[in-house]
């Protein structure tokens, strides 16, 4: 059977068991597993596969017909540019939040009120695979990197992720409860975070790729999705050093919602940022002290 045939044939599958864009997700599938670039399948479009190749891809694409991420099947997944590991211990990460990494890293090119000594310091909160803290770690070298998470199984992945791209030495891993995780003494020039923030009771509404594949931990918002905001509003400016700023991703609608509770805990928030679908998805915030003060 040629590359072409294959395609054809496992997009009809796929087609048959409501997988969004059968026909690319197969030629990920084997592209990865020809160790290819996707444009190449049709460059070699009448390439024989072997017995052996043609049974490791009918393996995978019954895996992706049941409705298992592609990532997971692939075993990475491309975030602004950077590969990383993606598996069931933590979020898939979406491209959506690269635009969070991209507003987080101009915010962390300024520097804060901390003085010349003291070093550009990042936190990533609820750090999932990681890929937020190793970007800002590779697009500013000279960053002091943490991340934190509740999962270790998450940070396990993170650090393996870290690995991957040469930064063990360059990001502090924190296990533990939300800021009890961190050492009393650290204060950020920026605190990042793309909580979970989907209502509860929705969770079993979303597509199977995502209600039985990522950890409901990195899911869950609570019973109105906005827990993780109340808790960063409350909790956050006591760890940000003065002029330090805090860059948070948001659901479908929730703009409004989040902008009144970072409102009413005296942070002053700067206009919302959207995403490549031209919907509301970032938001950036100052306490109004710390803008005061400056």
């Amino acid at each position: 059977m040629t590359i072409l045939e294959v395609i054809q044939k496992s997009s009809q599958f796929l087609a048959g068991k409501g997988v969004e864009s059968p026909r690319l997700q197969v030629e990920l599938l084997l592209a990865a597993q020809l160790g290819i670039p996707r444009l190449k399948l049709y460059l070699n479009h009448d390439q024989k596969l072997s017995e052996t190749e043609l049974g490791a891809l009918r393996s995978k694409v019954v895996r992706r017909g049941a409705r298992e991420p592609l990532q997971h099947i692939i075993g990475s997944v491309n975030f602004a540019g950077l590969e990383v590991e993606s598996s069931r211990d933590a979020l898939v990460p979406r491209p959506e939040t690269e635009l969070l990494a991209s507003t987080a890293l101009r915010h962390l090119a300024v520097p804060g009120d901390g003085g010349m000594d003291e070093p550009m310091r990042a936190l990533d909160f609820g750090t999932g695979t990681g890929c937020l803290a190793i970007y800002l770690a590779i697009q500013n070298p000279g960053v002091e990197m943490h991340a934190c998470d509740l999962s270790q199984a998450a940070l396990g992945l993170a650090s393996r992720n870290a690995l991957r791209h040469g930064l063990a030495d360059r990001i502090r891993f924190h296990h533990g409860d939300s800021f009890a995780a961190l050492p009393g003494e650290l204060r950020f020039n920026l605190i990042v975070s793309n909580p979970p923030y989907i209502p509860s009771l929705e969770i079993e509404n979303l597509e199977p790729e995502v209600k039985d594949h990522d950890p409901r931990m990195a899911l869950d918002g609570g019973k109105d999705g906005l827990t993780f905001y109340r808790l960063l509003a409350s909790e956050a400016a006591t760890w940000l050093k003065a002029g330090g700023v805090i860059a948070m991703e948001f659901g479908d609608g929730q703009e409004p919602a989040v902008r009144q509770i970072l409102e009413s805990q005296n942070w002053v928030v700067e206009p919302t940022l959207a995403d490549y679908s031209s919907k509301p998805r970032v938001v950036v915030a100052r306490r109004e002290s710390q803008v005061r003060a400056g």
